[in-house]
């Protein structure tokens, strides 16, 4: 197994278990002990979890986009798809950054005579070389962990457009809390994008439904439709539901 395979599957397995001791991985991996304290210790020095005396918990932090994107990539595709299919022709969409937006960027990108305004520069990218698309970037401060430009230019620009459809990635959503990311500038930055969309549909997958993160987005009555995927807690969907928001699971 090469290095770089090996340390994704650590942090998989870290956060999907919320802990884990160098024997566990050592077993796992097939690998001796002193090579797993090796990677944790590498780990650790990157961000990507927490160093604990004989293994690791998951960091309390974000973790980077190109670590989070393989995770329910099928789930997301199927969102995606799902999402993709509420664009109506000719429309303004707006695109923040995150994976499971990442993946609509790509359902989109075989569509046509549509606008994509996006702060995302990993999406950017992508469309960039769609000719049928017209790509609108936003300026701003650049966040490595989410490759998203946030912050005060980010919002004053978007302050200049009118959106149809915006399509919002989050890092957690409950009923009490609504909305949450673990970055406070970019919760700024998806709310400019909330206010200048006539519809707001937040693509999220599982992970993410009965989740709070640091920072606050918005309530979920500021948003009109959820699309996620079908291992959602239903007592969650049933709630959201409740206050109006159409739920569609893919």
């Amino acid at each position: 197994m090469l290095k770089s395979d090996r340390l994704n599957r650590i942090i998989d397995h870290v956060a999907a278990e919320g802990s884990v001791d160098v024997q566990g991985l050592v077993t796992l991996l097939g690998v001796s002990g002193a090579t797993v304290r090796r990677d944790l210790q590498e780990l650790h020095e990157r961000g990507m979890l927490q160093r604990t005396h004989g293994g690791a918990v998951t960091a309390a932090f974000e973790q980077p986009v190109r670590h989070r994107a393989g995770r329910q990539r099928a789930e997301k595709q199927r969102i995606a798809a799902a999402a993709a299919q509420l664009v109506p022709e000719g429309a303004v969409v707006g695109l923040t950054g995150g994976t499971t937006v990442t993946e609509v960027a790509r359902a989109l990108a075989g569509r046509g005579g549509i606008t994509v305004v996006t702060n995302a520069v990993n999406i950017a990218a992508d469309l960039v070389v769609r000719p049928d698309i017209q790509l609108v970037v936003i300026g701003g401060n650049a966040r490595s962990q989410s490759y998203e430009l946030v912050g005060p230019v980010a919002e004053r620009v978007l302050d200049e457009y009118h959106i149809d459809i915006s399509f919002i990635g989050v890092d957690g959503l409950t009923v009490r809390r609504g909305c949450s990311t673990h970055d406070e500038m970019e919760a700024h930055t998806d709310r400019a994008f909330l206010r200048n969309s006539t519809r707001a549909v937040v693509v999220a997958d599982h992970t993410k439904i009965g989740k709070i993160t640091f920072a606050r987005i918005c309530p979920l009555t500021d948003i009109s439709t959820v699309v996620t995927d079908g291992a959602a807690d239903e007592a969650e969907t049933a709630a959201i539901r409740a206050l109006g928001v159409q739920v569609l699971t893919a």
